[in-house]
């Protein structure tokens, strides 16, 4: 989101760290700025990190938001954007979260555990892989039937619902942070 904008939150850039990602295709339709940083060419890798800060002060960032971004971000971006930072992760977290686990990889351990709840959670980054403070979590039902993609559609309808509702909610003021408790005004996760 943007200082100044009239909305509650604006895309004001998308970063992928390969081209061929489907986010850069809608970012071109929407006329939203785009850059591609791929982490690998960054010698020494610290400098991939000062690389996203110039993006992100450049283009008046105050919200990031990872959708679907599988890499660690560099702690100086972290710090940098402490509490103001979220991912969406598809599974009820702190369960089949850490590094190696997104996309089918989630699903079949959910399916392997026999849980009966999955679902996905927003939370806060911080420097561990699924671990920062969870700001909202809605479940969905695991069948006895369902398979990776199966269980897969359903998580991503709801997060497809999820993450906009969470974006706005902190857009509009209403996420805070009590030490590692989110608490969000009038419940309305």
């Amino acid at each position: 989101m943007r200082e100044g904008s009239t909305a509650s939150a604006e895309i004001c850039l998308v970063v992928a760290d390969r081209e061929g990602i489907g986010a850069l295709d809608r970012a071109a339709r929407a006329s939203a700025p785009s850059a591609v940083v791929p982490p690998r060419d960054f010698d020494p890798p610290g400098s991939f990190g000062d690389r996203l800060l110039e993006l992100f002060n450049g283009h008046k960032v105050e919200l990031i938001v990872l959708a679907g971004y599988l890499k660690m971000i560099p702690r100086n971006v972290v710090s940098a954007y402490s509490n103001r930072m979220v991912n969406i992760h598809p599974a009820l977290l702190p369960s089949f979260g850490g590094q190696g686990m997104y996309g089918h990889h989630v699903h079949q351990a959910v399916l392997e555990s026999g849980v009966k709840l999955s679902g996905p959670t927003v939370h806060f980054v911080n420097e561990q892989y699924d671990r920062g403070p969870i700001i909202a979590q809605h479940a969905v039902p695991v069948y006895h039937t369902d398979t990776v993609e199966t269980l897969a559609a359903r998580v991503l309808d709801e997060e497809h619902r999820i993450l906009p509702l969470v974006v706005d909610l902190i857009a509009r003021g209403k996420v805070s942070l009590r030490g590692n408790i989110v608490e969000v005004e009038n419940g309305e996760t």
